[in-house]
């Protein structure tokens, strides 16, 4: 035991000797202080190996705060964000490692209605890969899709299963988040709280812009909102979210996205279906009726709001107001050139399309000159093709579209039922809130695409993991049956 003890110590003090000596070495020699990462990067290679909760937990935590490579090391021609994609490309590797090595997965988890849609979305992405303008554009699009869905959707729902780590997923994204609002906000001042194209910039580098910004902000508000109005949490925790919903709503009001406010509302109304209890067939009529209305008197309809001239404003009404302004606000102008662009670029290629992760670099010449507008580029600056749904059907043809439509119409189901027949009110809780909090992105999805980021895949599949996890391990009839004896 003795002598045991004399090797570990041992090695100890010759790894952290070599340590000592290669830092040195990169420092002297070659003016490089990278070796002093070696020790983080160990640390989270043991995580990896021995405990994959704790690196989902990382890159939950990481998310808000990670920086795109670009940032980090100018002119590099490769972009991923950091540190959290590196870390997602590590799950990855050591999940298939361990597929091979134990020879099975979960049958439940990959037979579950959610994953059969999220299959067939990844097999065509990955046949239009193959067929695509750009294959290696578009291969760097499915790898990256595949990783976001290893590590933040299939191994998460294994950890959900154990309920407690549902908060610790969404807490740990909101404490970073809350980070990045102070940094904005502080940055905000000095241009003036109520001045709206700061708000453009003041979220750089950590988010692209103030719409993805806000989508997020959107994401995690329901959940803030739950933890702090449900007595079934203890008082110290609803005190700590009515503190940290304030600073997450400070963000959302001074993001100035109108799509993430309208977004909002649309998932309140949602809720409240589903807490009234309305009938589907009454929601279908509904929704048939006002489409049929619209087709009726479009011309009407378009030729009112070609009567708006507001303008996005600092003044929240005005800002609001300006979001049916289809004849002179540049933002709502080039949105409809992005989706001009993707509806020309489908009819090309109506099947197979150009390729996932092509849009940005095939649309300029689907630009008509009385689209362009003061804001417009041939290189998607400030945005791919504005559409979570539109930039598939350009990308992937119409079953791109129609797959990732799935994958949502699957997660609602799957979340109402599951809500329905639950007992427990804490799951019952969290399912809604879970749907509600996707309900702001499938919304934010008409007038954005940001799911090719971790900022938001880490909410957005991280929930899909939550309402299955639930349906599968917690519902009535899932749980583990008690030892009797």
């Amino acid at each position: 035991m003795i002598r045991n003890q004399a090797i570990r110590i041992s090695l100890f003090y010759i790894i952290s000797i070599a340590f000592v000596l290669l830092n040195l070495w990169f420092v002297v020699k070659k003016d490089m202080l990278v070796a002093n990462a070696l020790p983080v990067v160990f640390c989270i290679l043991l995580l990896a190996i021995f405990s994959f909760d704790k690196i989902v937990f990382l890159i939950a935590f990481f998310a808000p705060l990670s920086l795109p490579l670009h940032e980090i090391v100018p002119g590099f021609s490769f972009d991923m964000y950091l540190p959290t994609e590196l870390l997602l490309f590590g799950v990855l590797v050591l999940f298939i490692l361990k597929i091979l090595h134990e020879r099975s997965f979960d049958r439940r988890i990959l037979f579950h209605p959610v994953s059969l849609a999220i299959a067939a979305n990844l097999l065509w992405i990955l046949l239009t890969s193959i067929t695509s303008t750009m294959p290696l554009v578009s291969f760097k699009f499915f790898l990256s899709r595949i990783w976001f869905i290893v590590g933040l959707y299939l191994i998460a729902i294994k950890i959900f299963s154990e309920g407690k780590n549902i908060e610790r997923y969404v807490w740990l994204y909101i404490i970073s988040l809350s980070i990045v609002v102070f940094y904005s906000t502080f940055r905000h001042l000095g241009y003036g709280l109520w001045d709206k194209q700061a708000a453009h910039f003041v979220v750089s580098p950590f988010y692209n812009d103030h719409t993805s910004y806000g989508a997020v902000l959107a994401i995690y508000l329901p959940f803030l909102a739950l933890f702090a109005l449900r007595k079934n949490y203890s008082k110290k925790v609803r005190i700590i979210s009515i503190v940290f919903f304030g600073i997450l709503l400070l963000g959302f009001i001074l993001s100035y996205s109108r799509a993430a406010w309208l977004s909002m509302v649309i998932a309140l109304g949602v809720w409240g279906i589903i807490k009234l209890k309305i009938r589907f067939r009454t929601i279908l009529i509904t929704f048939i009726s006002l489409i049929t209305l619209f087709i009726l008197f479009q011309n009407q309809v378009f030729m009112k709001l070609e009567q708006n001239t507001e303008q996005s404003s600092a003044n929240f009404m005005t800002h609001i107001n300006s979001m049916t302004n289809i004849t002179s606000d540049a933002s709502n102008l080039e949105r409809i050139n992005r989706w001009s662009c993707a509806i020309r670029m489908f009819a090309d290629k109506p099947v197979l399309g150009f390729g996932p992760g092509t849009y940005m670099f095939q649309y300029a010449p689907y630009q008509l000159n009385k689209d362009r507008t003061i804001i417009s580029t041939n290189s998607a600056d400030g945005g791919n093709a504005h559409s979570e749904y539109l930039g598939p059907l350009a990308e992937s043809g119409v079953l791109g579209l129609l797959t990732f439509l799935l994958i949502i119409g699957t997660v609602i189901y799957t979340a109402v039922k599951t809500y329905s027949r639950l007992t427990d009110i804490r799951l019952k809780q969290i399912v809604l809130t879970a749907l509600v909090a996707l309900v702001t992105y499938y919304i934010h999805g008409f007038l954005n695409n940001f799911l090719d980021t971790d900022k938001l895949s880490v909410p957005f599949w991280g929930f899909t993991a939550m309402i299955v996890s639930i349906d599968l391990f917690l519902s009535p009839g899932n749980q583990p049956q008690k030892n009797p004896a």
